[in-house]
């Protein structure tokens, strides 16, 4: 039964981990605007949420993320499903106009895709709470 439960939830845990990780990088993005040479990034959502959820499929099956031992006296485990967001793949943005300074960061487009973020993460949010609702409602006796 738990784990029917951690297969319904898994796309919206990873979706949602990939939104803050790109939020995160939407606003170092912003917070560098007029750093001389400072290169824009983004996460390809899309991608990274499909290798994601492949992933984790994958590693539920084999039992966890297996953890590299390098001495015979280091003890054996597993790490969590979800890889976090450092395994994201960042890439970089092509400006429409390069500046004097090097810098790629065209706050129009930041500003943009940064509230779309946010506005995609709370709907997210969202639908997950209506979700774990109706699993309430239908688990509790009338």
């Amino acid at each position: 039964m738990i784990d029917q439960l951690e297969s319904a939830f898994n796309f919206h845990q990873q979706a949602l981990g990939l939104r803050q990780a790109r939020h995160q990088v939407l606003a170092a993005n912003i917070a560098n605007a007029d750093t001389p040479n400072y290169k824009a990034r983004d996460i390809d959502f899309a991608s990274e949420l499909k290798k994601a959820v492949d992933g984790s499929q994958a590693q539920q099956q084999n039992g966890g993320l297996a953890l590299a031992r390098t001495s015979d006296r280091h003890l054996a485990g597993e790490g969590p499903a979800w890889q976090g967001a450092g395994s994201a793949d960042l890439l970089y943005r092509i400006p429409d106009q390069p500046s004097l300074d090097g810098n790629t960061v065209d706050m129009d487009r930041e500003r943009t895709q940064f509230a779309d973020n946010a506005v995609r993460y709370q709907a997210a949010l969202t639908m997950m709470n209506h979700r774990i609702q109706g699993l309430k409602n239908a688990m509790q006796p009338e």
